[in-house]
């Protein structure tokens, strides 16, 4: 009987899967790519977020979810993420090649 490969093969398939897609940070900053690009790479006029330092970023990202650095829906965006969160889309933003093609630091 044939049966017993598919269950089988369905099993198999998330093992399969490449790391980067299962990256919580990249799930997270996948909400930053309207604004701040693919992987965060700006487009003209608004900040670059690859490639920064980690640390640096999680500061920023932590002002803003305090409301104490002025933004416009950063604040709002951010009150909606823990702490953990926006520790991993900064480790994964900072990972990621700092190309700057006309955005902003």
């Amino acid at each position: 009987m044939r049966c017993w490969r598919l269950p089988v093969l369905l099993l198999m398939m998330p093992a399969t899967l490449p790391a980067q897609d299962l990256d919580p940070g990249r799930m997270l900053a996948a909400t930053c790519a309207n604004c701040h690009g693919t992987d965060g790479r700006a487009r003209a006029g608004l900040p670059v977020l690859a490639g920064r330092p980690q640390r640096e970023l999680q500061a920023l990202l932590a002002e803003y979810k305090a409301g104490t650095r002025a933004g416009t829906v950063m604040p709002q965006i951010l009150r909606g993420y823990s702490d953990e969160q926006l520790q991993q889309i900064a480790r994964y933003l900072a990972a990621q090649p700092a190309v700057v093609a006309g955005g902003r630091r």
